[in-house]
């Protein structure tokens, strides 16, 4: 068995771990395959720092036992021995493998469980993500662009060498482009996309031709710097194909989702209310004029489609909003590259051409 120092493997093959740093500390960055189960919560860790800063180890140790101590350390005990028993071949971890996961083994033992750990703890679980991805980007790569609805996503995501950032993300990068899953740290994001590359480990990469920003969290820089070099093969489908398959995905499927999440009723109000964040994101760019017309059109959409279950009246603002803004945006993007495109063509060419 892996003694918990072969970092590579632990990522790669998605062995469970059992976090037991503080949820704070978990929220700012964690891996895939982890479970926080914390040996202290934020309120108990926050306490026993100040001790340390103030008393010294001793103290604030001594303290931590007096937090966790009677049924408060038999439920998460339990808790613990409840996930080992699911995860028989996982890790326990903590912020450097030091005294949190050390304390937890032991009492583990205590329980008749005997349950590795990480050494080094998220530290050099999370140092060994950063250097794999550093490596995996050196790999040849190419892009795949093309305007809004183009299905550049589709793509990536049937291609067996595809990394689909926007997945990871869960963001779909644009103004309309949050999903019902919030978003994961900025470290969160680069460990899923680390491991992404490890389990793949493809000889190039195809990915969505993407800006700096996916929503809130950024590409790391190493990624950045390859994009910029990479090849890109263009997607050039009809303006209404383009439009069928926005209308699927943002207001046929989208409404599904919505509606499967929060009920009928409390759905169709947070759908409504995410069609409008997206309109009221560009609001600047398009002009308040603009912006009040797209408006008007929008709400006069979402009532024929609350009437009658049709979404065809969003054509009415979603065909001027490609005409008038993403389409001209992106087109000036592209041109920036233009030395960079190998191919170009309709979806199902492209989608050929990458499969040869």
């Amino acid at each position: 068995m892996n003694d918990g120092t072969d970092y590579r493997a632990i990522l790669t093959t998605a062995t469970p771990l059992i976090d037991v740093r503080a949820p704070v500390e978990f929220a700012q960055g964690a891996m895939p395959a982890a479970r926080n189960l914390p040996l202290m919560n934020d309120d108990e860790r926050a306490a026993v720092g100040t001790c340390y800063k103030r008393q010294g180890p001793d103290a604030a140790l001594a303290l931590g036992h007096r937090l966790v101590n009677g049924d408060v350390r038999e439920q998460r005990i339990n808790a613990w021995r409840e996930a080992c028993l699911q995860n028989p071949n996982g890790y326990l971890c903590c912020a450097r493998g030091g005294q949190r996961s050390h304390i937890t083994q032991a009492w583990l033992k205590e329980a008749g469980i005997d349950y590795p750990l990480i050494a080094g703890g998220y530290k050099a679980l999370r140092q060994t993500a950063i250097q794999a991805t550093v490596e995996q980007v050196q790999k040849p790569m190419v892009l795949i662009g093309g305007c809004t609805g183009s299905g550049k996503t589709i793509l990536v995501r049937e291609h067996v060498q595809g990394i689909d950032l926007e997945g990871l993300a869960h963001h779909r990068g644009s103004s309309f482009g949050r999903t019902l899953q919030a978003q994961l740290s900025q470290a969160s994001f680069e460990n899923h996309l680390a491991v992404e590359l490890l389990k793949k480990d493809a000889p190039r990469w195809v990915l969505e031709d993407e800006g700096r920003m996916i929503g809130s969290n950024h590409l790391p820089e190493c990624l950045r710097e390859h994009m910029i070099q990479a090849s890109i093969v263009v997607v050039d489908d009809p303006f209404e194909i383009r439009l069928e398959r926005l209308r699927e995905e943002y207001f046929a499927h989208m409404w599904q989702e919505f509606s499967a999440a929060y009920g009928e009723e409390a759905g169709w109000k947070e759908y409504a209310e995410y069609l409008h964040h997206g309109l009221f994101a560009i609001r600047r760019r398009l002009g308040l004029q603009r912006f009040a017309e797209f408006t008007a059109l929008l709400d006069s959409a979402l009532i024929e489609q609350q009437r009658s279950g049709r979404t065809e009246a969003h054509y009415s603002w979603l065909a001027p909003l490609l005409n008038d803004y993403y389409d001209p945006m992106y087109r000036y993007q592209l041109e920036k590259k233009a030395d960079k495109i190998v191919f170009r063509g309709a979806f199902n060419a492209v989608a050929a051409w990458l499969a040869a």
